[in-house]
């Protein structure tokens, strides 16, 4: 089941605050379990780099079922998955993108942010995540 348009709505609504919380600014992507995109909002002053960003963020969340940061880990050199970031027509694999999964554990799609550290990035995207769901999946054979 895909993130429905009101839900999507509440996710960056949820984004927003705590992005206006943390004095940032921000682009907020929201995409459906297919990886299309579903909703959008850049705050005013937002980089315009961090279009791109947002989104492959989220889709990176979507496509390995982990927050982007978690895959990062697992990207370095010397790890599993050393490169992986030039696949899926380019991946962004640090802090910022996390999966949306529904009450019944399914991820219904993914929440991408950019716009600040990544710290802030992963802060406000979990904040939007939460307003409709959960951010991580059950176990996950490359998960540590």
């Amino acid at each position: 089941m895909h993130v429905t348009s009101e839900e999507a709505k509440k996710a960056i609504d949820g984004a927003l605050a705590k992005a206006a919380a943390t004095e940032t600014r921000m682009c907020i992507a929201i995409v459906d379990s297919g990886g299309a995109l579903k909703a959008f909002y850049r705050m005013d002053d937002a980089w315009v780099g961090s279009i791109d960003i947002a989104i492959k963020k989220a889709r990176t969340a979507l496509y390995f079922g982990m927050p982007s940061g978690e895959l990062g880990q697992l990207s370095q050199p010397g790890q599993p998955l050393y490169s992986i970031e030039h696949s899926n027509d380019g991946l962004i694999t640090f802090p910022g993108g996390v999966p949306i999964v529904n009450d019944e554990g399914f991820m219904s799609g993914a929440i991408g942010v950019s716009g600040s550290s990544v710290e802030n990035d992963d802060l406000v995207a979990r904040a939007g995540a939460e307003t409709i769901g959960v951010c991580d999946l059950p176990d996950h054979p490359w998960r540590t």
